[in-house]
């Protein structure tokens, strides 16, 4: 008698932790452009690419320094960190803003969000473990359309602009999925080993960039902008990427890059609730298909009925 269940291909779910760690990344990511706001206002953006990674880097070192674990456990894969730094912070970061001074807002947010649809690809085809399943493939699916809708109105006010601007963007959330494929390999480092070894690496390549070409006036921001500067370093990428790091490690690659659908929501609802802002009919209905979405992805609601 042959064992058929070694051909199968083999699915990861997500339990009720995995969601929690999502949902939980994808509003602090969400509530990064509140701080990028501010501090983008008065400082260059590659200078705050180092800031952010600096800083994040260097608070995370502290707290290594008094919880731990070692620091040394990153030691033996410090060039796998230099790489998963140029896929997850440097290159994509990069692209980002080239292809923003070209084409609106609401187009770049749609295009970030195809993030999760090219994982799902990669990892279908460079692990054994994050197979495609046609729940997956739908709840992407209705996911990116809910963005879309979501955005509205700001998608075809910036429609135009270069081939080469949008493709910039495409190769944003492309960086994205290679990155969340390659960080499989550090599941054996504790989650805050990773996001130190990741952000230290960042700031040992933006620092000389950045010396090179915006040394001047570095520190000459207001009190605002450097709150700002430390709530986006501390709390949207020290924390935030321990908890990607965690999410890759428990729930894997595909199912962590669905958080680029989490945050435009997180975004408008923060904008709602602490700016004032009005929430709009398209926008409430983006986010009913965002949420149709991730049921069918975790499955058990239908399962069930």
């Amino acid at each position: 008698m042959t064992d058929t269940t070694a051909s199968q291909p083999i699915r990861r779910a997500m339990n009720a932790r995995d969601w929690f760690m999502l949902v939980l990344l994808g509003a602090i990511w969400g509530g990064s452009f509140f701080f990028a706001k501010v501090a983008v206002a008065e400082i260059p953006p590659l200078t705050l690419v180092l800031f952010r990674v600096g800083i994040a880097a260097l608070a995370l070192h502290l707290y290594l320094a008094v919880a731990g674990p070692s620091f040394r456990l990153a030691f033996s894969m410090a060039g796998s960190f230099f790489l998963l730094a140029l896929l997850n912070n440097i290159i994509p970061f990069t692209l980002m803003f080239a292809g923003q001074t070209e084409i609106g807002a609401g187009l770049a947010s749609i295009l970030n969000a195809t993030t999760p649809f090219w994982t799902m690809i990669l990892a279908n085809l460079l692990t054994d473990d994050e197979k495609l399943s046609w729940n997956k493939v739908a709840g992407v699916g209705l996911g990116m359309a809910g963005t879309a809708v979501m955005i509205g109105p700001g998608v075809f006010a910036g429609l135009g602009g270069p081939v080469w601007a949008k493709l910039a963007l495409i190769g944003t959330a492309l960086s994205y999925g290679c990155a969340a494929i390659f960080a499989r390999r550090f599941r054996a480092l504790p989650p805050q080993i990773v996001a130190t070894g990741q952000l230290t690496a960042s700031t040992v390549m933006m620092l000389p960039v950045v010396l090179l070409w915006h040394a001047e006036g570095m520190f000459t921001a207001s009190p605002q902008a450097w709150a700002a500067v430390l709530g986006l370093a501390v709390l949207a990428t020290a924390f935030a990427y321990i908890l990607f790091f965690s999410l890759i490690r428990s729930a894997g690659a595909s199912n962590t890059s669905l958080v680029t659908l989490i945050v435009p929501v997180s975004a408008i609802i923060l904008g709602a609730v602490f700016l004032g802002e009005r929430l709009e009919i398209f926008e409430v209905a983006g986010m009913v298909l965002i949420a149709a979405g991730f049921l069918i992805i975790d499955g058990r609601l239908l399962a069930r009925r």
